[in-house]
């Protein structure tokens, strides 16, 4: 009877840890989330993202669906985290006020604008795709110690930027020379703003900086030795001198931040923390300016953003 007793309690044992197993892969189960991505069109970049959202949310179902085949917002499970990657999506989401919270990926200030006039559904958080203004005054002050008056060129889309320009300017000791730029053929605007400025700043306005536009800008601004700020890493690769921007890792990261939080703490809008430096060594060399280690200067302005 003895040796009987003492396979009891090891029994016991045996069948409480399969019970406590159990229970924790029923509570992993229960806190799976379902995260639906989609846009107007699939593409191989899309399946990419998805996958490697997927890689890193290992315990959730992550899944891309495009918009032609899903139903109204308001029909999908209101527990489902909802992930906008274009403009159409975004228009199909604003048609319904009701349905789950939503993620809307990489969409610029202009482009929320135009679609929300400043009237942000509760139920939207807004990833900016468009580097901070802030970010990129301060890439200038590091990159170009000596330049005082940063030329900026506005049209009506992007003119609202303009104060908050200002307002980040001020810090740093630069003064933000402006030109509005409403018909593009015409050079003037940006003749008279080349002989008024140090430095020029682009705005993320397609309108401004786009293909056809780049030539002119970009030889104009040479012509007077004079650099160009951003808009965007495409510009950087077409000529001007640096920029600020986040890449799929950085937005991946964002992502997986935010799906770990109840979607009531989500803000209502906010740029990537994680972001890099990209710049243009023959435009640097063509202006006399000291080729720039990129990842040292994402760093600084990084650790310019983390203090109090």
């Amino acid at each position: 009877m003895q040796p009987q007793s003492r396979k009891t309690p090891t029994f016991g044992r045996l069948l409480a840890g399969v019970c406590l197993v159990f229970g924790l892969l029923c509570s992993l189960s229960s806190s799976a989330v379902e995260i639906l991505l989609t846009g107007a069109e699939d593409s191989p970049g899309v399946q990419s993202f998805t996958q490697a959202l997927s890689e890193l949310r290992p315990t959730d179902s992550v899944r891309f669906q495009a918009l032609a085949s899903l139903p109204a917002p308001g029909k999908l499970p209101s527990g489902t985290r909802l992930i906008l990657l274009d403009l159409p999506s975004l228009d199909w989401r604003l048609q319904d006020s009701q349905g789950p919270a939503t993620l809307v990926l990489r969409i610029s200030r202009l482009q929320a604008r135009q679609r929300l006039n400043n009237e942000l559904p509760n139920h939207l958080s807004l990833l900016w795709s468009d580097p901070p203004l802030e970010r990129q005054l301060r890439l200038t002050r590091l990159i170009l110690p000596q330049v005082r008056r940063v030329g900026v060129l506005y049209d009506r889309h992007s003119e609202f930027l303009l104060k908050e320009l200002r307002l980040a300017a001020v810090p740093l000791g630069l003064e933000i020379v402006t030109e509005p730029w409403d018909d593009t053929n015409d050079s003037r605007p940006l003749q008279t703003l080349l002989k008024n400025s140090d430095v020029l700043l682009g705005l993320d306005d397609p309108d401004l900086y786009n293909p056809k536009t780049a030539k002119n800008l970009l030889l104009s601004s040479y012509a007077r030795q004079m650099a160009l700020i951003g808009p965007n890493a495409a510009f950087v690769k077409a000529g001007s001198l640096a920029s600020t921007y986040s890449d799929q890792s950085d937005w991946l990261a964002i992502l997986d931040d935010l799906l770990d939080r109840p979607p009531a703490s989500w803000p209502r809008s906010l740029y990537p923390r994680q972001f890099k430096v990209l710049s243009n060594p023959q435009v640097a060399r063509s202006l006399g300016i000291e080729q720039m280690n990129e990842a040292s200067v994402a760093t600084q302005l990084a650790e310019g953003e983390s203090r109090p």
